[in-house]
């Protein structure tokens, strides 16, 4: 599934709509794109759209953040960008997170290699030439399946 963001104020519906297709993101979610590409600001928006109200920024410095669902259950949120090599993940006990049934976002996926489970949902986020972006994912496992086009 395509689901093209235009705007900045489309973030929320886009949000819902990855939410809606993903069986409300529980499970691992892989988000590769360039640097700027938008990958935190579209994570931020699925947990606020996922009633997450804990300030959601990228942990860059911390590598881990954890956020908690109005229910209590966690939300983590990983940014491998600044790791020196694969295994470090493992040291970070990732493998325990990722195993927990609770939603995972991962920021730099392929920073950690063999470390990434091999069922989680690949998220494509890529900047277009109009300043939009564009997010790619398989929500079925299967390939892509359509798409959505959020505008005014």
């Amino acid at each position: 599934m395509i689901i093209t963001i235009p705007q900045l104020d489309q973030l929320e519906t886009a949000a819902q709509a990855f939410l809606k297709a993903t069986h409300q993101a529980s499970g691992v979610y892989a988000f590769y794109g360039d640097m700027g590409a938008g990958k935190t600001t579209f994570i931020k928006a699925i947990c606020e759209a996922m009633g997450v109200e804990d300030v959601v920024n990228s942990p860059t410095f911390a590598i881990i953040n954890e956020y908690s669902k109005p229910s209590g259950e966690p939300v983590y949120h990983f940014d491998f960008y600044r790791l020196k090599h694969s295994g470090e993940a493992f040291d970070l006990g990732c493998d325990d997170y990722f195993t927990s049934g609770y939603s995972c976002f991962i920021e730099w996926p392929e920073k950690i290699g063999p470390y990434l489970p091999s069922d989680c949902t690949r998220v494509d986020i890529r900047l277009l030439p109009d300043g939009g972006r564009s997010v790619e994912f398989n929500p079925t496992g299967l390939q892509p399946s359509g798409q959505a086009h959020f505008s005014e």
